[in-house]
């Protein structure tokens, strides 16, 4: 049950949401259209969804962060000072005094060292963030400790640059949880993971009130954050998987934001005086990965082939303009040492040339699994047009994002086209991502996407981590704009774009920001 359904004037406005009757949206509440059905956990030991990443930054604090007010600068968050010992392994963070929870209880350096003592000791997908500092379930109680209230000490035996360091404890993993609130909830030895998949236990902007599958999430503002009370009493996320219902919501008012429309909407909603449209360059990647569990994709000349089976100049000129712009590497352009460089073109006879080579004259079928909703769907048809001119027969299987992650997540498919966003701003993030794979067995604990796409280079894992621990930062950006060249050719994947974001929203909100990932999208500021 809702409690906010004892609000008569949201109770009405939900009514009408069912409906899609025309109606404005209560004053003290922003309702936001958008497709969530991502969403596998609000638990930030556990979330590694973009959706789930937005509402733990609005509901979560963390150690580190990017301020609403500054989203370009990396500062202490719950921290408000750190110190970091002359071989760089240690680092002491002073807490802000008199930081309370949602639920009164004091925010502590014990809750600190616990959230990330929890994160290594619950094994989701995200401990790959933490576990890469040295730490696991064997040593992280003496390697993250709290020796007074105040005080948190963080030890890693990792070769990390500090910068690197301090990023990694502002990605999602570096949410502080209230430990007292969490334990409560315990079942069996969970650490209150069960509970916080669909409630929340932090400092943050907002509270967690209700999540229900594929329909909404209610967060409410929290009386105790230390940046102050929201603007706005409550945010209403609501899933709407089509675009077109979005806008229509939109133009009615009873949205305040539509956050999936596609160009061609913006463009027909550009003249509405009601509505303005807002641009934001985002960190996001298109891709589709190639789990060399499938035979014809070990050879990395068949991956060769089949990135010149796509038509990224004609998809980015179409369906996509305004949306999205041609990018192959794994850093998103416009960041520190991204390589922005696009070799691959629709080549069909260099992809025939390549593809005989390997020993498939005639090609081969091969399954593409792909969300059921734009720009997705225009995508997998798209591929599967220019893919066939290379003799490549590719059946599309269509569906909702939930089950395709839970079938990305166990390695189950051939093709698979997705999206991915960076966990902090540092290539490193994505470096790790894309290409370290220290465990290819099913049984792995961490499941980074080179392991999901089961491919695995000793060679390229090594450059990763010669990067991320070189102190000259020149040659740390060579090396990451080499990974980037190398996996371009040899990796499981087809990247393909990078998003830029048209977000619309009705004329009277302001102060919505929105970053280019979504560990920077904050609600506490808008007003309407």
């Amino acid at each position: 049950m809702w409690k906010a359904l004892k609000y008569a004037a949201l109770a009405g406005a939900l009514v009408a949401f069912s409906s899609l009757a025309t109606a404005a949206t209560p004053a003290d509440t922003l309702v936001i259209a958008k497709q969530i059905d991502d969403l596998i956990s609000l638990d930030p030991g556990e979330a590694y969804e973009l959706s789930g990443i937005e509402i733990i930054a609005n509901s979560y604090d963390r150690i580190m962060r990017f301020e609403p007010s500054d989203i370009n600068k990396l500062v202490p968050g719950v921290a408000e000072s750190v110190s970091v010992s002359d071989d760089g392994k240690t680092f002491t963070f002073k807490i802000r005094a008199g930081q309370k929870f949602a639920s009164g209880n004091p925010v502590t350096a014990g809750d600190a060292a616990w959230s990330l003592q929890r994160v290594i000791k619950l094994e989701k997908t995200p401990v790959f963030l933490l576990a890469q500092l040295g730490w696991n379930k064997d040593n992280i109680d003496k390697m993250v400790t709290a020796p007074d209230d105040s005080t948190l000490k963080v030890t890693i035996s990792a070769n990390f640059a500090p910068t690197l360091v301090y990023a990694l404890l502002g990605s999602v993993v570096g949410s502080v949880v209230d430990m007292k609130t969490a334990m409560a909830h315990d079942a069996g030895g969970d650490l209150g993971n069960g509970w916080l998949k669909t409630n929340s236990a932090g400092s943050g902007a907002y509270i967690i009130k209700s999540w229900k599958a594929t329909d909404s999430v209610v967060l409410e503002a929290n009386p105790n954050y230390r940046g102050g009370l929201a603007k706005l009493k409550r945010i209403v996320i609501r899933h709407i998987p089509e675009p077109s219902a979005q806008r229509l919501a939109l133009e009615k008012g009873d949205v305040d934001v539509a956050e999936n429309l596609t160009p061609d909407q913006v463009t027909a909603i550009e003249s509405n005086k009601d509505i303005k449209v807002t641009t934001i360059p985002q960190a996001l990647l298109y891709y589709i990965g190639l789990n060399l569990k499938t035979k014809e994709l070990q050879d990395p000349r068949v991956r060769q082939a089949l990135r010149y089976l796509v038509d990224y100049d004609g998809m980015a000129n179409s369906f996509l303009k305004g949306a999205e712009q041609v990018h192959q590497s794994f850093w998103a352009s416009g960041f520190w040492a991204a390589y922005d460089q696009n070799p691959y073109k629709l080549d069909p006879a260099k992809a025939k040339e390549l593809l005989t080579a390997a020993g498939y004259p005639d090609g081969f079928s091969i399954d593409l699994d792909a969300p059921n909703f734009a720009p997705f769907t225009n995508m997998a048809q798209s591929v599967q047009s220019t893919m066939a001119q290379g003799g490549i027969k590719v059946n599309i299987v269509s569906a909702e994002m939930k089950p395709l992650l839970t079938k990305y997540r166990a390695r189950q498919h051939q093709l698979l086209m997705v999206y991915w966003g960076p966990d902090y701003m540092d290539p490193h993030t994505n470096a790790d991502g894309f290409v370290t794979n220290n465990d290819n067995s099913d049984g792995a604990s961490g499941h980074p996407l080179a392991w999901r796409n089961t491919w695995q280079d000793a060679d390229l894992v090594k450059a990763v981590a010669d990067a991320a621990s070189e102190r000259d930062e020149g040659k740390r950006k060579d090396d990451y704009i080499e990974l980037q060249k190398k996996v371009l050719d040899v990796g499981s994947y087809i990247i393909m774009f990078q998003a830029t974001a048209q977000r619309a929203d009705r004329a009277n909100v302001q102060g919505f920001i929105q970053g280019p990932s979504a560990d920077v999208v904050y609600y506490n500021m808008t007003t309407k």
